[in-house]
């Protein structure tokens, strides 16, 4: 029953794996509810109680984020996505997702020679003029080495574990059948919406595992960058890149994390919080294509007061459309126009089903206004973002994922900003930028395109016309016109009139089985039992089962509804 449930058996040892970590930080309950109780008994062998006193005394956050690390990196992934969802995750538990890192030794070169060789087409002593044996970062997906090139050039060589594809891939497995248990089996963690995350997950990871893929994202935002020289992208040397091995320009400087040795270097704070917030406007609201993991260990400042972006594996892409309303969202917050934020809003949570969306707008258009008259330095947009997604995850709403990964990208690149410049604010910097986009949309030239592109897609339809009109002649000459109709609850009230005439069969069977016992019971003759004709005997008792069953449906159904109008 597990295997069928669960998936085929080659996950299995994985899946015991899991629920023995689950276990020892403090879920066992959960992995109950979830029915893996007979799992749950073959993972004991996998279980490790050292220190799980200690353990049970630390906050469920802290346990779920130790559980992440030990998981590996499809764990550790899901806590860096699930650090992006404010609107679903109070500030305790984004706190923990946000220091998720994995903790993974280095491959040793060796073990690395033979997908090298492959992939390369050579040694890696022959290909490049000097090759590190020491790693000089590890991570889950990949190591990073540095290389030198024949021509000179010093260069990072990307490299991606081996196995690593087929563990992912085993993980992913399982949690997209976890999270259909949970939405299932646990309706608490339903907002929370586990298969979509999975989702998210899943596709954040194929990405990442491509190394190629995050060169073309890097040439793609160095293009968009080439009017901002101060934004420095490594250059990618193609001759020896591919899908498990990429190399790029090695990019020296200081890290963002080393803030203490800006002095020394001589570098201006001031001037790189505001390029690094002018470089992330233009990545968000004119590009639509930003750096989606912004950690300070991805920022390094340079020479002239430059800034380079490195490991562009996680983007985020925003449609014209997504951009528009973006724009409109961050004007409401900066202009106070608390209506336009509230429109935004409810148009990216969706239809707000079971939600008092009444409630829910006054709350937003509350918020805002107590921002009314406050000047622009006053103002912390990174932290009124993160407010307007905390009413939304009061209100159980969740947002789309492309954008709680903006406004997680936001929130960090704003707080590289203070870390800079405490008198850093990205309003000051924003508001121009914002209001020159507005402009440009409005400008003759714009406004031409537009009429342009809305003119060929009427065109396109109405060539389309006559051919969609015959099609549908057709299908009615032919008696295949089929016409859909879908009403709210209809299911529900076919499924009730059912139940109803089931009833009112049964009624009718008992009262036919009792007056035809009546009848028998008046004839002489026949088998009798316990003194009474048989088969009058019989009908009786079968039309007091009868009679009990319809009132046992009955009462039933009027608690279900009693239940229905309570809720």
């Amino acid at each position: 029953m597990l295997i069928e449930t669960l998936g085929a058996a080659r996950d299995m040892g994985r899946l015991h794996a899991i629920l023995g970590v689950l276990i020892r930080h403090g879920f066992g309950d959960t992995v109950r509810r979830l029915g893996l109780g007979d799992a749950l008994e073959r993972a004991g062998h996998a279980l490790n109680w050292t220190h799980v006193a200690d353990l049970a005394h630390l906050p469920p956050p802290v346990q779920v984020r130790m559980a992440m690390e030990e998981l590996g990196p499809a764990f550790v992934k899901l806590g860096q996505v699930l650090a992006g969802r404010a609107d679903l995750f109070g500030l305790d538990w984004i706190a923990e997702f946000e220091k998720l890192h994995s903790h993974v030794p280095a491959v040793p070169l060796d073990a690395l020679r033979p997908q090298l060789r492959e992939d390369l087409g050579d040694e890696p002593e022959a290909v490049f003029a000097h090759f590190e044996a020491e790693p000089l970062a590890a991570a889950s997906i990949a190591q990073v080495h540095r290389a030198l090139l024949h021509d000179g050039t010093e260069v990072v060589v990307k490299i991606r574990r081996p196995g690593i594809t087929e563990t992912i891939e085993a993980d992913l497995r399982l949690l997209a059948r976890l999270a259909a248990l949970a939405e299932d089996q646990l309706p608490a963690l339903r907002p929370y919406q586990p298969r979509q995350l999975v989702r998210e997950l899943a596709r954040s990871l194929q990405r990442e595992l491509d190394l190629a893929s995050e060169c073309r994202n890097a040439e793609r935002i160095a293009a968009n960058m080439a009017t901002l020289p101060w934004i420095v992208v490594p250059r990618v040397h193609w001759k020896h890149t591919s899908a498990r091995v990429n190399v790029q320009d090695f990019v020296g400087g200081v890290p963002g994390d080393a803030l203490d040795r800006l002095d020394a270097a001589g570098l201006n704070r001031q001037l790189l919080a505001r390029r690094g917030a002018q470089a992330v406007l233009k990545m968000i609201v004119q590009d639509g294509l930003f750096h989606a993991d912004p950690h300070p260990g991805n920022v390094f400042y340079l020479s002239g007061d430059r800034i380079a972006f490195i490991d562009f594996g996680m983007v985020g892409r925003l449609s014209q459309r997504r951009r528009e309303e973006l724009l409109t969202l961050l004007l409401g917050l900066v202009e106070n126009q608390p209506q336009a934020v509230a429109d935004v809003l409810l148009d990216w949570t969706g239809d707000g089903h079971g939600v008092n969306l009444a409630s829910l707008e006054t709350e937003i258009e509350a918020f805002v206004e107590q921002y009314q008259g406050a000047p622009l330095a006053q103002l912390d947009l990174g932290q009124m973002l993160a407010d307007v997604t905390a009413i939304l995850r009061e209100h159980q709403l969740a947002l789309p994922g492309d954008l709680a990964l903006l406004i997680k990208a936001f929130i960090t690149l704003e707080g590289l900003g203070r870390g800079l410049d405490p008198g850093f604010h990205m309003t000051t910097e924003a508001l121009p930028l914002l209001r020159q986009v507005v402009r440009e949309r409005y400008q003759p030239r714009a406004l031409g395109r537009r009429a342009w592109q809305t003119l060929r897609r009427a065109l396109a339809v109405a060539e389309q016309l006559p051919h969609d009109v015959s099609h549908l002649l057709r299908n009615a000459r032919r008696g295949k016109l089929q016409v859909g109709i879908e009403l709210a609850h209809l299911r529900r009230v076919g499924n009730q009139i059912d139940r109803a005439a089931n009833r009112l069969a049964m009624a009718l069977v008992i009262a036919a089985l009792i007056i035809g016992s009546s009848i028998v019971m008046t004839v002489q003759g026949g088998p009798t039992l316990l003194g009474l004709p048989l088969f009058g005997f019989l009908g009786f008792v079968g039309a007091v089962l009868g009679g009990l069953w319809l009132v046992r449906a009955i009462w039933r159904s009027s608690r279900r509804g009693d239940g229905e109008d309570q809720a």
